[in-house]
């Protein structure tokens, strides 16, 4: 007994049978240029290039999942003295004539992450490092001067 019926047939097969594929009635050529025209570079690139910001008593952590990408092909920029931007490339795989694709899922193409940094951040001592392809971001936070506070006694 199946627990989905098919929309595309008669066929019924079961969500937990490891055969079963969601898309396989879909108009979807196996070639990956149908794909690619089907979504636009821009909208599938890098869509959920994940970032973590944490602050920290000294600084401002980025940290960017960029799986694959090497340090050459990752752009770190300072737009308007005070907006981070992270952005870079990955190239689409080379088509093969003689190559069946089954399915593209990796993502290709630019991506752009941009964050604007608050006004205690060092703009000039920003350091960067990526290793295991997570690029972390420091931003050293300006030390905030403590008012100087005196006590006045109450009278009465």
């Amino acid at each position: 007994m199946s627990l989905i019926p098919s929309f595309f047939g008669n066929s019924r097969s079961s969500i937990f049978d490891p055969s079963w594929d969601p898309f396989k009635d879909f108009p979807f050529s196996s070639s990956l240029s149908s794909v690619s025209s089907h979504f636009p570079q821009e909208t599938s690139a890098f869509v959920n290039t994940r970032v973590d910001w944490k602050e920290t008593p000294e600084a401002h952590v980025f940290k960017a999942d960029l799986p694959g990408l090497k340090k050459e092909e990752v752009k770190l920029e300072i737009e308007d003295d005070r907006v981070l931007q992270i952005s870079g490339q990955r190239e689409i795989e080379k088509e093969d004539k003689n190559d069946t694709w089954h399915r593209v899922e990796r993502s290709s193409g630019k991506f752009s992450r941009r964050f604007r940094l608050p006004e205690n951040a060092k703009m000039d001592q920003i350091k960067a490092s990526m290793e295991n392809g997570v690029l972390t971001v420091t931003v050293p936070k300006v030390e905030m001067k403590k008012p100087n506070m005196k006590a006045i006694e109450i009278s009465g």
